[in-house]
Formats: structure tokens, sequence, C-alpha cells
């Protein structure tokens, strides 16, 4: 009698999440993410990186898994924990309080039954990924800056950081009026704090008690008029595709259809990113940009706000007041192109010349073999040249008096006999 195969062994699950404390960072673009210490339960332990709006994401998609237990049919059937939509706080004080909410959302989430605790999504989610091994921080200027939580957080008794947040304070250079519940009124020399600057313009920003989304076009740093995080431009080019179509309103901008390939040359931090199609090249809103050969991924936490338009143009303030003496240097598009056929000219130039150097100056060795005799090859369109003279070889005697001992040993050994009897 045959026995019965054996059940497969169960993947290793998430035993435990602990929540660390979080860090600041700088690229590609200012934003905090959680530090969490994953307990799986082969024994190994893992440090994992996430923002709180990717965590969100996750959670809203656990909750479409099973609409069951978390409430979606039947609100007295929902066992889920809750968490605060991504714009909840912002400030230091709430954002101690979104600590709180988050180690306990943790906690309450790895106890749930398992067919939810143990689901491949949640286990999928907790999984190390490169940039958990590897943080990307290019700005050595710039170090990520990190908030570790004591241990009383864990256990739901305080919420104290090692040092307070110090957010980047900007200046508003002209009047802006919202079009949206998410952004907010601000009025020329308010001075706002920064909590999160977008690389597609649109910046997170806290005035007073007021906070929502305000366009980086807007706004002026205190020490200087040049901003200290713009990339400088990068003439190699960067591929895209445009995951959206664009109309150019202005001669400096681009316009494209959705699908387009383009180099991303400069990367501006108001959201309008300058690119290389052809020899052309423009502004276009970073926000209709994918980086090219990746599987397009929503970006975490993006709102509708961002999703649907790009940040208006500096260009197109009115009235706009600057602090500074200096005007706010930005190249024109003419200086972009010049620059740009440039760099592709003298790239070309060092791609061509090791080619030409390897066709003119290496041979074959059947050319080598052929060519023994010392006669120059003569390539077609060159010059035709005299051949070098070729010295003539030493005759016996020459060596016998010239060359060593050994050597005139053997010549005279291979040297033909006289005819002359004896």
């Amino acid at each position: 009698m045959s026995k019965l195969p054996s059940v497969a062994m169960e993947e290793s699950f998430v035993r435990h999440v602990e929540l660390l404390g979080f860090e600041k960072r700088f690229f590609p673009s200012q934003h905090y993410v959680y530090m969490l210490m994953v307990k799986w339960s082969d024994q190994s332990e893992k440090l994992i990186y996430r923002s709180y709006p990717e965590i969100h994401t996750f959670h809203k998609s656990l909750k479409e898994m099973f609409p069951i237990e978390s409430g979606q049919i039947e609100k007295k059937d929902r066992i889920f924990p809750s968490l605060p939509a991504p714009r909840w706080v912002d400030s230091q004080k709430s954002r101690e309080n979104r600590q709180n909410t988050l180690a306990e959302y943790c906690h309450l989430l790895v106890n749930l039954p398992p067919h939810i605790s143990r689901c491949k999504l949640l286990s999928s989610f907790f999984k190390v990924r490169p940039e958990d091994e590897n943080p990307p921080a290019p700005n050595t200027l710039k170090r990520n800056e990190t908030f570790v939580v004591s241990r009383e957080l864990a256990r739901g008794v305080a919420s104290e950081i090692s040092a307070p947040i110090i957010l980047d304070t900007y200046r508003v250079i002209a009047d802006f009026e919202k079009t949206s519940k998410h952004e907010i009124n601000l009025r020329t020399d308010d001075l706002v704090e920064i909590v999160e600057k977008n690389p597609n313009g649109w910046w997170f920003c806290q005035c007073e008690s007021k906070r929502g989304w305000v366009p980086a076009s807007y706004l002026e740093p205190l020490d200087g008029p040049e901003e200290a995080e713009d990339a400088e431009p990068d003439y190699e080019g960067e591929l895209h595709v445009t995951v959206q179509s664009y109309k150019a309103e202005h001669e400096d901008e681009m316009s494209l259809e959705l699908g387009q390939t383009v180099e991303v040359i400069h990367k501006l931090l108001d959201g309008w990113w300058v690119v290389r199609k052809g020899d052309e090249t423009g502004h276009f809103p970073s926000m209709f940009l994918q980086k090219a050969g990746k599987r397009e991924r929503q970006e975490e936490g993006r709102t509708t706000l961002r999703g649907q338009k790009p940040p208006p143009r500096r260009s197109t303030i009115r009235n706009a007041k600057s602090i500074h003496n200096k005007a706010r240097y930005r190249l024109s598009q003419d200086a972009y192109r010049k620059n740009s056929r440039r760099y592709l000219q003298q790239k070309s130039g060092r791609l061509a010349e090791p080619r030409e150097k390897a066709q003119r100056f290496t041979k074959s060795p059947l050319s080598e073999r052929k060519n023994q005799d010392n006669v120059p090859d003569l390539s077609v369109g060159e010059p035709r040249k005299e051949a070098p003279v070729v010295p003539p070889r030493p005759s016996p005697e020459l060596i016998l008096q010239r060359c060593t001992h050994n050597t005139c040993n053997r010549v005279s050994v291979h040297k033909p006999r006289s005819n002359t009897t004896c």
C-alpha cells in the first residue's frame, strides 16, 4: 500500500513587526520612511523601510482582498485594524501620534486569523527589497536623518523621539489661490515649512495651522535664489516614456503624445523637466513621464490632485517678487540645445576614433602572413607611398666579425664547403 504524499511545508510567515523609528530622506525627493523590524517564523529578523503612503496603499489592497473581514459587506463583521489616510497629519506632534497608530496597526495586523496574516500579499509587502539593504543616497552633502523611537513607544506608553524634526522653510513669492480641497491659499511673503518635495513639482507644506499641496514654482528658499538640490544637466540623457500626452502652451515646452520615448537631460524641482527628442529640447511635465525599461507602477500615495494636472510654470506667475537681489539662474532652450548637440558630437567622436584606429593599425594574422616581404598595404582612397628601403642581409663574413663566439660557430658549421680538393 503506497503512502499518501506528505503535505508541503508552509512558507515562513510574519510573526511580529516592531516600529523602530522613521528616517528623513532627500532622494529622489524629500520624504519620510518608517523603519520596521520584521520577525519571521524561521527566527530571522529583517529591517525594512516603508513610507506611510505605501503602507496605506497596501492596507487598501488587503481590504479589497478580504471584503468580509474588512467590513465592506457588513460593518459588524470587520476585524481589520483602521489606518488613517496619508494626509492625516504632518506636524511633529501628529507625526508622533501617527507612530503610535502605526505601531498598533502592525501589531493587530499580524495577529489576525492565519488566512489573512499569512497570505501572500502580506508576506510580499514585508519582505526585504534591494532598496532596504542599500538605501539610495547619491547626495553625500545631505545624508539621511534617522529618528529612533524609544522602547516605551512600542509598548504604547510614550512617543519620545531622539531629536526634533526640522523642516525646510521657504518663502512665498506671489499670491496663490487653491483650485482643489487638497491645496491651500498662500499670500506673498508667507513662510511655509516643507514636509514633502515631490518630483512632480507639487510640494506638501504647512503654513501655521493650514496644510496642503502648493506648486514649488511659488516658493523660494530664504538663503538664496539658487536651489541646492537642483541637479546639474545630464546631457547623456535618461530614457523615459510618456504616460500621458501634453500639448505645449509656451515656446520652451515640448508637445508629446502618449507612449513616446524621450531623453531627460535636466530634472528640475518645479516638476518641469527638460527632455530631448532628436535635436529638439523642451520642458515637459515630469508627472507625465515614466522611466523606460520598467513596468509602469502607480506612484505610492499619489492623490487625485497630483495625478491630473501639472503645476504652473514660474514664467506664468504674475507679480512674482523675490527677496534676493540676484535673479534665479535658468538655462535657455538655446543653451540646452547647444550643449546637448556638443555633447552628442563629442560622444560620437569618442566612439568613432577607437574604431578608426583599430581599422588603421590592427592587421589580421592572414594579412600579416601575406606581407612577409615588408610591402606596405595600400588601402583604397589613401595616397600611394613609397616602400621603405629594406636593409640587405649581412654576409657570413660580417657575422663572424661582429657576432658572439657561439653565433660564429653556428655560422661556420652551416657554411657551405669549398669545391676545391686537397
